[in-house]
């Protein structure tokens, strides 16, 4: 009986390690932004690459942006059950601009936690902030 017992709690360990590898789609948005070509892909080729946008906003009656974002998750993130109290490494962010169907404006940003954390970086000098 100790044996079934330690193959059941073994069992259980493996399938939730394995709960947390099958339940979201994995983006890589700084390579798929270098699938965009400027003044050569559509609204089609865009869709073919990256899929349906996170938001969307018209700037003109011609002219729209796609925006697809991504979190840069941390160590402790991809942790099953566990992960979701902790906070992303940072950030990820592609903005496309359309005129008509005609990409216009391609542009990949990223930022890290610690980024915007320079105020440490001056100790000689009194920041506020």
């Amino acid at each position: 009986m100790p044996f079934l017992r330690r193959y059941c709690i073994l069992l259980l360990g493996v399938l939730v390690l394995l709960a947390g590898c099958a339940t979201h789609t994995v983006r890589h948005l700084a390579s798929d932004a270098s699938l965009i070509t400027i003044g050569k892909s559509t609204r089609n080729d865009v869709l073919t690459y990256l899929g349906e946008p996170d938001s969307e906003r018209t700037v003109s009656p011609d002219t729209k942006q796609w925006v697809y974002f991504e979190e840069n998750r941390s160590l402790f993130q991809k942790v099953p059950v566990i992960g979701k109290a902790f906070s992303p490494e940072g950030y990820g962010m592609i903005l496309i601009t359309f005129k008509g169907d005609l990409v216009v404006g391609c542009r990949y940003s990223s930022y890290n936690k610690g980024e915007f954390n320079w105020a440490g970086s001056y100790p000689w000098q009194d920041v506020k902030e």
